[in-house]
C-alpha cells in the first residue's frame, strides 16, 4: 500500500552503501548482514513508532507519560509488541495480514538480495521487494517505510520523518569505494530526488570524506539536504556511536533545508567537502579544522545559517555522472627526486595534487622545478596545498613561489580529499580547457576554500560598528511604515540616531551620566532589534512585488557582519503562524519580481508550510503563470500534501468540469498529471 503524506511528516531515503554501521562480529571478523540495519531499527521505538506508542511520543508532559505507563504499551505483553507493522525485510512470526506502507524507490541497480547473495539458500528472505525495470539502468520497487517519532525542528514544528532504506548489495566496505559506486550515489539521488525532502547516505569512515567531497561537486544545483554518515562502532554493539549518528542525520535531513552535502558524525554537521578522518578510534573521527561546522547538536540543534550555502542559479538540480580516473595525490618528501615527479606525472595522469611543505613551500633543486614545469607545461594541471592538518598555502616564502613560477596552481585551505575530487570532477568535463579548469581550482564552487583576503570584497571584511546599525533601523522602519500604510496616508518619517535613543523625558545631564557610567545601545541590541523587524518586512515586500524593499533587505543582510540573526536567512525566514517562507507569500500573490530577487539571494524551491504545500502549488493554484514558469525553471516541484493530499488532482478535476484550458495549462507545466485527469 502506497503511503500518503501528510503535513507533519518528512520523507528522507536512506542510501545503505555498507560500513561499519551494518556490521557483526563472526569468525572472520566484523561482517556486513543484509538487512541487519534495516530489522534493527524496525525494532527499535526511536527509529519507528508507527502507532505513536513509545515513551518518546508520550514524554512531552508528566500526564502523557502517566496515561502510558498505565496503558500497559510499556511492557512485553502489552500492545506494543502486537501492534507493531510487519518487519520490513522478513516475513517474521506473525501471523495476521498486515499491508506494510510503502514508498516507490528507483535505483540504478536492481533492488534487492540477489539470491547468490542470499545467507543460506532455504533463508531468501520471504519479504524480498519485487523489483521491476523501469528503463535502461532504472529499475524501482516499493520499499516499506519505517516513520520516527515526532521530534522539534526549526521553531518549534513537531513532524515524524518517514524514510526508506535502500540497501546496496552487496554491501561494501568503504576501503572498496571507486569512482563508480560515487556516480551510483549521485544517479539514485537523482532518480528519486522528486519524491523526498532529504537523503542520508550510510557509508564506511575510512573514505567517507572522499565520497562527501566527490558528491559536493557531482550534485550540481542541489536544492535538498544529503548527510553522510556511518560509525565507528556497528550497531550491533551494546556500546556504539550508530544510534546518535544515524538519528541525528535523519533529523537534521528531515527537518531543516540545508542544501549541501554534509557529513555528520559525533553530534556535528560538517560541509562535505571540508573535513577529514583524523582518527581511527577515537568516536569524534572527523574534523573541519579550515572551517566551522555547520550545525552543532546538543541540548539544542544550533545551525549556522551564515554559513549555509544558498542556491541561487535559476538551474534544476542534476547529478554529474562523470569523474576523471587520471588524477592523483603526491606528498613531498626531504630528498624527493625530478625524475619521480616525471615518472608520477606521466600519462595518463591529467591532474596531480601536490602535498607541500607549511605553506606552500617546496624543496628548490633545479631538476625538482624543472619535472614540475615540463607536466604544467605538457597540460597536466597541478594543485598544490599543505601538507598540515590546518592552514593554506601562500605566496609569502620564496620557496612556495617557485612552485607558482613553475605553474602550480595553489589550492588555498582545500583538503586533500577535496583538492583530489574537484580536480576530478573539473577534468572530467570536455567542455573546460586545461587553463580554465586552473581558473577554477581557485574559485570556490560549494563552498570548499576560504577566498584570500585580498579577493574578498572591503564590505565584507570591515566591522559596521552601532552607526551603520542605526541607519539600517531607520531604513527598516522607514519601509515598514511606507508598506504598512495606505498609499494615500502620510506617515511621519521616523528617525533614530544615538542622540535619539533615548526618551525626551530621561535626562541628558552629562555630568550625571559621567558619574553613573549607563551603557550605551549595544550593536548587539540594535542587531536584535533589525532580526525582529526585517522578517515582517520582507514578507510585506514579496507580497506587495515590492522590488525596492526587498533589495533593501537583502542588501542590509549581505552587508551585516555574521548576516542577521535569522534562521536561514531572509530569504528563507518563516512566518510563525503559516509556517510560509516569502517565496510562498510572492507565489500566492503573482509577485514574479519579488521571486527572481528572492532566488537570486537563495530562497528554497523545495520548502512547505505548515499546509504542506510548496510554494509552486500555489503560484499554479492561483494562476499565476510566469510565476509557476520561472520557479520550474529554479528547480521546483509538486510534492507534500500538494500531491499525496489531492489538492493538485481536485484542482485539476475543477478545471477539466470548468473547461478552463488556462488553469489545465498551468498545472500541466507545474509537473500535474493532467493527462490522467482529462483522459
Amino acid at each position: 500500500m502506497d503511503v500518503s503524506q501528510s503535513s507533519d511528516e518528512s520523507r528522507v531515503l536512506i542510501i545503505n552503501t555498507g560500513g561499519t554501521i551494518n556490521m557483526i562480529f563472526s569468525q572472520q571478523g566484523y561482517v556486513p548482514e543484509p538487512y541487519f540495519l534495516t530489522e534493527t531499527l524496525h525494532s527499535q521505538h526511536r527509529f519507528h513508532d508507527p502507532l505513536e506508542e513509545s515513551l518518546f511520543s508520550h514524554s512531552a508532559s508528566l500526564e502523557g507519560y502517566r496515561r502510558w505507563s498505565s496503558s500497559g504499551k510499556n511492557t512485553p505483553t502489552g500492545t506494543t509488541f502486537g501492534s507493531r507493522e510487519p518487519s520490513p525485510s522478513r516475513g517474521g512470526a506473525r501471523s495476521y495480514s498486515y499491508q506494510t506502507l510503502t514508498l516507490p524507490v528507483r535505483s540504478s541497480r536492481p533492488i534487492g538480495v540477489p539470491e547468490n547473495l542470499a545467507p543460506d539458500a532455504e533463508k531468501v528472505l520471504p519479504r524480498q521487494p519485487i523489483c521491476k525495470k523501469v528503463s535502461e539502468d532504472v529499475y524501482e520497487a516499493q520499499l516499506p517505510t519505517l516513520v520516527t517519532p515526532r521530534s522539534t525542528g526549526p521553531g518549534g514544528s513537531s513532524k515524524r520523518i518517514r524514510y526508506s532504506v535502500l540497501e546496496w548489495h552487496p554491501m561494501l566496505d568503504s576501503s572498496n569505494i571507486e569512482i563508480q559506486d560515487w556516480i551510483r550515489i549521485a544517479t539514485d539521488i537523482e532518480l528519486n530526488y522528486s519524491n523526498f525532502d532529504g537523503f542520508v547516505i550510510l557509508h564506511g569512515t575510512d573514505t567517507m570524506s572522499y565520497t562527501s567531497s566527490a558528491l559536493s561537486f557531482m550534485l550540481q544545483d542541489l536544492g535538498k539536504t544529503v548527510v553522510v554518515t556511518g560509525a565507528q562502532i556497528p550497531m550491533s554493539q551494546l556500546r556504539n556511536d550508530a544510534v546518535d549518528n544515524l538519528l541525528g542525520a535523519l533529523v537534521i535531513a528531515g527537518h531543516y533545508i540545508i542544501p549541501e552535502c554534509c557529513l555528520f558524525f559525533n553530534h556535528t554537521l560538517f560541509r562535505g567537502n571540508r573535513c577529514s578522518k583524523m582518527s581511527a578510534y577515537d568516536l569524534n573521527a572527523f574534523s573541519s579544522p579550515n572551517f566551522p561546522p555547520l550545525v552543532n547538536v546538543g541540548i539544542d540543534i544550533v545551525v549556522s545559517w551564515q554559513h549555509v550555502i544558498r542556491q541561487t542559479s535559476l538551474r534544476r538540480f542534476q547529478s554529474h555522472k562523470q569523474m576523471s580516473p587520471n588524477v592523483a595525490t603526491l606528498r613531498l618528501f626531504p630528498g624527493i627526486t625530478g625524475a619521480t615527479i616525471r615518472a608520477f606525472v606521466a600519462p595518463p595522469t591529467r591532474g596531480v595534487v601536490l602535498e607541500t611543505f607549511g605553506a606552500g613551500n617546496a624543496p628548490q633543486r633545479a631538476d625538482l622545478t624543472a619535472a614540475l614545469k615540463e607536466a604544467c607545461d605538457n597540460g597536466v594541471v597541478i594543485v598544490a596545498i599543505t601538507q598540515c592538518a590546518k592552514g593554506s598555502v601562500s605566496d609569502a616564502y620564496e620557496t612556495g613561489r617557485s612552485l607558482l613560477q613553475a605553474g602550480v596552481v595553489p589550492g588555498g585551505d582545500m583538503t586533500p580529499e577535496c583538492a583530489l575530487t574537484k580536480l576530478s570532477y573539473l577534468l572530467s568535463k570536455p567542455e573546460l580547457s586545461t587553463e580554465q579548469v586552473r581558473a577554477l581550482i581557485g574559485t570556490p564552487l560549494r563552498g570548499e576554500l576560504t577566498l584570500p583576503e585580498s579577493k574578498v570584497p572591503p564590505a565584507l571584511s570591515q566591522h559596521p560598528g552601532l552607526g551603520p546599525s542605526l541607519d539600517n533601523i531607520q531604513g527598516v522602519l522607514a519601509q515598514v511604515v511606507r508598506l504598512a500604510s495606505s498609499p494615500a496616508s502620510r506617515a511621519p518619517r521616523i528617525v533614530v540616531s544615538q542622540s535619539q535613543a533615548q526618551s525626551p523625558s530621561v535626562s541628558t545631564d552629562t555630568a550625571a551620566d559621567e558619574a553613573t557610567a549607563p551603557w550605551s545601545w549595544t550593536a548587539a541590541e540594535a542587531a536584535s532589534t533589525e532580526s525582529a523587524l526585517f522578517p515582517f518586512l520582507v514578507h510585506l515586500a514579496a507580497g506587495r512585488d515590492d522590488a525596492e524593499a526587498l533589495a533593501f533587505c537583502l542588501e542590509a543582510e549581505a552587508e551585516a557582519e555574521g548576516g542577521l540573526a535569522v534562521g536561514g536567512g531572509l530569504a528563507n525566514c518563516l512566518d510563525g503562524a503559516s509556517g510560509r517562507a516569502p517565496l510562498h507569500v510572492a507565489a500566492l500573490h503573482g509577485a514574479v519580481k519579488g521571486a527572481e530577487l528572492l532566488l537570486a539571494a537563495g530562497a528554497l524551491v523545495h520548502v512547505r508550510d505548515t499546509l504542506g504545500h510548496t510554494p509552486l502549488y500555489y503560484a499554479a493554484r492561483q494562476g499565476h503563470e510566469a510565476l509557476v514558469d520561472l520557479l520550474v525553471k529554479a528547480g521546483a516541484n509538486l510534492g507534500g500534501a500538494d500531491i499525496e493530499g489531492g489538492f493538485v488532482a481536485l484542482a485539476v478535476q475543477r478545471a477539466t468540469h470548468a473547461r478552463d484550458e488556462q488553469a489545465l495549462r498551468i498545472w500541466k507545466k507545474a509537473g500535474a498529471n493532467v493527462q490522467s485527469v482529462t483522459g
